[in-house]
């Protein structure tokens, strides 16, 4: 079963990105996001961040923003999970 998070970040990931309906609910923990989706460009990253701010209710600091955080869904969603005290 997926967190609330989990849930959140993969209609965050589908709403700014465009994705296909459902596109999301196949990624795993190693699905390449960034240099992997031709919809996350480097334009994309900042919608993507503060929709995930917006949304999950929480602050992301520019120190804390790195290619590893964008890399995979797996790292993305720890992260998101960690600043909301899911994990």
């Amino acid at each position: 079963m997926r967190s609330q998070t989990d849930q959140q970040l993969r209609k965050i990931l589908t709403d700014v990105l465009g994705l296909k309906p459902g596109q999301a609910d196949q990624f795993d923990a190693d699905t390449g996001l960034f240099g992997h989706l031709p919809e996350l460009d480097s334009m994309a990253v900042a919608g993507l961040l503060t929709e995930m701010e917006d949304r999950l209710d929480i602050i992301i600091e520019d120190d804390e923003v790195d290619g590893e955080l964008l890399e995979t869904y797996g790292a993305l969603l720890t992260f998101a999970e960690a600043k909301r005290g899911d994990a």
